[in-house]
């Protein structure tokens, strides 16, 4: 299982942690090689946009299955709760499955399109290919992460970067080659490449998890007094609903961004670049999104290793934007937007300033996962979603002030609300986060 909780040094949670960093990042990774190939292929503007906005629609689609992970890792120890979380995880799957097909009803999309977001009709059209070609998207996905959790608790965390290591090597033999050969244009080479490569990931995840879920089904079931306490179906909702809104929540921002920043002063230009600076500013705050699932892991009984945990949060922080204002402040800017990410001169000198302002954005994002952890483990995930509630309005508010009364570019406005919402969410869970630790002994 994992490492020994009563003698947890930071070399051990280095060791546990940075399988999972390695996950995120590649994943992270994921998105700047998906901008890259497009930015290379026709029609770069148009297709960039369209795959930022119908990638903006899948994370909201998929955002009740994305906290799978944290749910299978936290519940999954038995039998019993083996196969209540798997035939939850379905249910999810299945449901989430749906909301997309009906998205994809001409009549839905063509509304949420052009009467709400107002997108040109090019980027519509190409919008539209990319979300069809991923509709298998949510399947992998929450069945990915199902099993992935189970790999987390038996510290199997390596086989869980060798798995999205397969799927960054799928996406870049892939993008390649329908880049090279395929007369895809640049949207739909972005959506082939992920929906294959995150399938494979899934069925890698599913066959490494096999002797773990033989040994949890073969599970003796203890009878009398010393049997365990059922894990209901009930206690599985109310765990997990507080999850499954926060995620709503949180990723309910990309398509909120999208609204707005349509609607805005050098529109498209904006929704070509963020795409690539929310890729770049994604690689540096993997660190925070690996070390939630894994101090969900180490936390321990009534959070005894949090002191631990704390520092190692608190290195990774300044790590991480250290070295992301070493990027965003120097030449290496213009080495990523236009060598790494292949923009043009005009886009990536309209990015820079965006990327300047998201500088503290990586330690705002470790602060917060770091809090959420705490609460997770102790199964009071609550105010969670106020918090990110909370964070959701902040970002509205902002990009109406900003878009609407400022006249700020869309790009502009975009950041700055994301960052005046990733203070608020950073805030509102502190209190919460305290009480919390007050008890644990």
């Amino acid at each position: 299982m994992i490492p020994d909780s009563n003698e947890l040094t930071i070399k051990k949670i280095l060791l546990f942690w940075l399988p999972l960093e390695s996950t995120w990042l590649m994943m992270a990774m994921e998105s700047s090689l998906i901008s890259a190939f497009i930015a290379r292929m026709a029609e770069p503007k148009f297709n960039l946009a369209a795959y930022g906005v119908a990638f903006s629609f899948i994370l909201v689609i998929e955002a009740p299955i994305l906290m799978i992970i944290s749910a299978s890792t936290a519940l999954v120890q038995d039998r019993d709760s083996f196969l209540k979380m798997r035939y939850f995880t379905f249910i999810l799957i299945g449901g989430v499955t749906l909301i997309m097909g009906v998205v994809l009803l001409p009549v839905v999309f063509h509304f949420l399109a052009r009467q709400v977001i107002h997108l040109p009709e090019r980027v519509a059209d190409l919008t539209y290919q990319a979300i069809l070609i991923s509709l298998p998207v949510p399947w992998a996905i929450g069945i990915r992460r199902f099993y992935q959790g189970i790999l987390i608790r038996h510290n199997r965390t390596r086989l869980v970067a060798l798995g999205t290591a397969l799927r960054l090597t799928t996406l870049i033999l892939l993008g390649l080659a329908l880049y090279h050969f395929s007369g895809l244009n640049g949207a739909s080479v972005g959506a082939s490449v992920m929906t294959a490569a995150v399938l494979l990931e899934s069925v890698f995840s599913q066959t490494m998890t096999r002797p773990f879920v033989k040994e949890l089904i073969q599970e003796p079931q203890i009878q009398g007094s010393n049997k365990k306490q059922s894990l209901s179906y009930g206690e599985i909702f109310h765990f997990y609903l507080p999850l499954a809104l926060t995620s709503l929540l949180g990723l309910g921002v990309q398509p909120t961004v999208t609204f707005f920043v349509s609607k805005s002063r050098m529109a498209l230009e904006s929704l070509a670049v963020l795409p690539v600076i929310i890729g770049l500013v994604f690689i540096f705050m993997s660190c925070g999104l690996s070390f939630h699932e894994a101090s969900i892991a180490l936390l321990g009984e009534k959070n005894r290793n949090y002191k631990q945990l704390g520092k190692f949060a608190l290195g990774l922080s300044g790590i991480t934007v250290g070295l992301f204002i070493c990027i965003g402040f120097t030449p290496l800017s213009h080495l990523w937007f236009r060598s790494v990410s292949g923009l043009s001169l005009e886009l990536t000198q309209f990015a820079l300033t965006p990327v300047k302002i998201l500088a503290l954005m990586p330690g705002l994002w470790m602060l917060l996962t770091f809090q959420r952890s705490v609460l997770v483990n102790s199964r009071h995930t609550g105010p969670i979603t106020w918090a990110t509630g909370l964070e959701l309005v902040l970002v509205i508010s902002s990009l109406y002030i900003g878009i609407h009364y400022m006249e700020a570019l869309g790009a502009i406005a975009a950041v700055v609300a994301l960052v005046i919402g990733r203070v608020g969410g950073n805030l509102c869970l502190f209190p919460s986060f305290l009480k919390i630790l007050k008890r644990r002994v």
